[in-house]
């Protein structure tokens, strides 16, 4: 596995930014960067499973490590979705097993708020996801600014 790693610093609180990292009504706006119809279901607290889905029920599985509203937010993978049934124990499950997306919220003097993101991903998918980062980035910092 290999590890993006990007910032990016947003006109906005930290407290709206977290809103936009976790709420529904946001986060199917952002996700769809990386797989339209994409939405998470959990509470976003932390020890809570996660299933990130798109329109065919097919996804990631994991949980939340590490839940600091406004500050930070850490999933861990645990496997994979397919039509709609965790599976944790294949080939293709144990590639992304134990890998983590971690999001850091840190408070600028100007009101702003600075996002760091170190995302662990396939060597396979890792440029494609990169400049789909790039391109979520954009949706994160106008939904925030907005």
């Amino acid at each position: 596995m290999k590890t993006i790693e990007k910032s990016i610093l947003i006109n906005a609180s930290k407290e709206k930014l977290w809103d936009v990292l976790t709420l529904d009504q946001y986060t199917r706006d952002w996700y769809s960067v990386f797989s339209p119809g994409s939405y998470a279901a959990t509470d976003w607290k932390a020890g809570s499973k996660v299933l990130f889905l798109d329109q065919s029920n097919n996804g990631m599985a994991g949980k939340i490590a590490e839940s600091i509203p406004g500050k930070s937010l850490v999933v861990e993978y645990t496997g994979v979705v397919y039509d709609g049934r965790e599976d944790t124990d294949s080939a293709i499950a144990q590639q992304y097993k134990g890998g983590r997306e971690i999001y850091r919220l840190s408070e600028q003097e100007n009101g702003a708020t600075r996002l760091d993101i170190r995302s662990d991903m396939d060597e396979n998918m890792f440029e494609m996801m990169s400049d789909k980062w790039e391109k979520a980035f954009e949706r994160l910092k106008a939904l925030a600014e907005n």
